[in-house]
């Protein structure tokens, strides 16, 4: 019997140990900034997104990755490309998106755009490690407006073009 109770214990602080070795995605999306943070790894990422707009606001809550695919067409919005989709919620998905220009603001039906860079990084480390999602904050909050009112103010500021999903198509490894 104490034989069977010591092997037990074993088996369960193997599996313990285990599970806490497994590296895990931590998305933070801040609708109010308009910002995504990936946390792998040990490595940090903070990219532009673009949310919901009025209207069609994206969701909020924790989620987990329920589908991932390479490359889909919208059905629903004429066709339209959705590279690296990650979806989490129904029909909502966290993907790339050839309206960069778009970036930083709500634009969106209620899903996540990303540079389609970032989407394919971002695709990458959700298949191979997993990933936890949480979505905060209100793109009609007072700190979204004031960040895009003071954005319009540093509009002639230079700042590197994201490229579009076409350009990213023709070269991913290009900068």
């Amino acid at each position: 019997m104490r034989i069977l109770v010591k092997l037990l214990l074993a088996l369960g602080l193997l599996m313990v140990k285990q599970s806490c070795a497994y590296a895990y995605v931590h998305i933070d999306v801040d609708l109010s900034s308009q910002t995504m943070t990936v946390r792998a790894s040990g490595e940090t990422h903070v990219w532009p997104i673009s949310s919901g707009k009025p209207g069609h606001p994206t969701p909020r809550g924790i989620f987990r990755p329920r589908a991932l695919y390479v490359m889909v067409h919208s059905y629903k919005y004429d066709n339209a490309p959705m590279p690296h989709s990650i979806f989490f919620h129904g029909q909502f998905a966290i993907h790339g998106t050839n309206a960069v220009g778009a970036l930083g603001r709500p634009a969106s039906h209620g899903c996540i755009r990303l540079a389609p860079e970032n989407a394919a990084t971002l695709f990458a480390l959700v298949k191979s490690q997993g990933a936890q999602i949480r979505i905060v904050g209100s793109p009609d909050s007072e700190i979204a407006r004031a960040s895009r009112r003071a954005a319009s103010l540093l509009s002639y500021a230079p700042m590197a073009r994201a490229r579009t999903l076409r350009e990213w198509a023709r070269n991913p490894v290009a900068r």
